[in-house]
């Protein structure tokens, strides 16, 4: 894809979607780390589901350790690994208050050292709390920028290399949001709706889906019609 194929990209998902944002709910730049990290291998929505009231009480890595693990996992239990996850999320709380002031870092290293976080939730602590212009590869970001051919790579760290390179500068703060979004709900993994999508023109993946409906095209001959009338044989005069 080149550059102004990339530039067309970005400014038409940017109509699309004039305020990109994440869906997953919170408070402040605590809550928004907790929920990042019991995000992984679950729904955005089954995640604000499980928060919505440990948020009303717990906003401070303080509060979280003083609601403590078996606390936390009662609220978090329909969250996919939850046993893990609430380990990890009263470790990171005690490495806040001990070694950061219960404040969150901005600095990327300082979060990848805290329990149960990665260079994903990092960049999108940083992006979405911080206004870095940072590029956090998830699973639907991974998809859309391979086939749409934006920025093919084959793992995740290769494709967030490859779009902070491509990325032209008024969509850099954006594109994290703009990218996830159109993969969760159009780009889809197993059937993207090709004939809605905004950029379907300049997107390399073939064959496009046709909308809901279309009869799609016969391959090959025809199938010869059974007969419908029985044989007659001839008789000799």
């Amino acid at each position: 894809m080149n550059k102004a194929e990339v530039a067309e990209l970005y400014r038409r998902l940017a109509d699309r979607i004039p305020n990109p944002e994440t869906e997953l709910e919170y408070v402040n730049t605590y809550t928004l780390l907790v929920a990042v990290v019991l995000s992984a291998q679950a729904t955005d929505a089954g995640v604000n589901l499980a928060t919505r009231d440990l948020f009303r009480t717990v906003q401070s890595p303080q509060a979280m350790l003083a609601l403590g693990e078996e606390g936390l996992k009662r609220h978090i239990k329909t969250i996919g690994l939850f046993n893990t996850k609430a380990k990890n999320v009263i470790a990171l709380s005690r490495m806040l208050v001990d070694e950061h002031g219960g404040e969150v870092p901005e600095d990327r290293d300082a979060l990848e050292r805290l329990s149960g976080v990665g260079r994903k939730t990092a960049n999108v602590v940083m992006n979405t709390a911080f206004g870095h212009e940072t590029f956090a590869v998830d699973t639907h970001i991974f998809r859309v920028a391979n086939r749409t051919g934006l920025a093919p790579g084959k793992t995740p760290l290769a494709v967030e290399l490859k779009l902070d390179k491509v990325t032209p500068p008024p969509y850099r703060r954006d594109a994290h949001h703009l990218l996830i979004l159109h993969g969760r709900y159009v780009c889809k993994a197993r059937k993207p709706e090709c004939w809605r999508c905004v950029i379907a023109d300049i997107c390399r993946y073939k064959p496009k889906t046709p909308p809901p409906g279309t009869e799609p095209a016969l391959r090959g001959k025809p199938k010869p019609t059974k007969r419908t009338q029985p044989r007659t044989r001839s008789s000799a005069g």
